[in-house]
């Protein structure tokens, strides 16, 4: 087995803490952006533009710590790794599948993510999709 692939697949309640400080993250991310939007404009700021500008922050977000390292800051916490099936980094295309996976999770509400529960190797819709998994790596 790929040193790479080397852990066991991870939990529910691991993912779902890793889950967790990823969307404070996220939510800073966008108290960031907006902010300064809400600022300039001197008024709230609402529409397609604005809901689209936080939408692509999401996924660069994601796309950028699965891609170039493995894991998001909340899975490092969590001591957790994203891996392709076959070994190599994630590509941009497991990327944005994962992250589609996840939109569809979190709109079943969170039926994609209990999925996993029943999975024999414990895969989440998100992993189906892009032909990844999660694994849990002790420090």
């Amino acid at each position: 087995m790929s040193n790479m692939l080397q852990g066991a697949p991870a939990g529910l309640p691991r993912r779902l803490g890793a889950m967790l400080y990823d969307a404070l993250l996220v939510l800073a991310l966008w108290l960031f952006t907006l902010f300064p939007l809400v600022a300039i404009a001197n008024a709230a700021v609402a529409g397609a533009a604005v809901q689209s500008l936080v939408f692509v922050e999401m996924f660069a977000f994601y796309a950028y710590f699965w891609v170039a390292r493995g894991q998001t800051l909340g899975m490092l916490a969590w001591h957790l790794h994203v891996v392709s099936a076959d070994g190599n980094a994630l590509t941009l295309r497991q990327a944005l599948l994962r992250f589609i996976g996840g939109l569809l999770s979190v709109a079943t509400l969170g039926l994609g993510f209990i999925w996993q529960l029943f999975d024999p190797h414990r895969r989440s819709w998100p992993d189906l999709i892009s032909n990844t998994r999660i694994v849990h790596r002790p420090a």
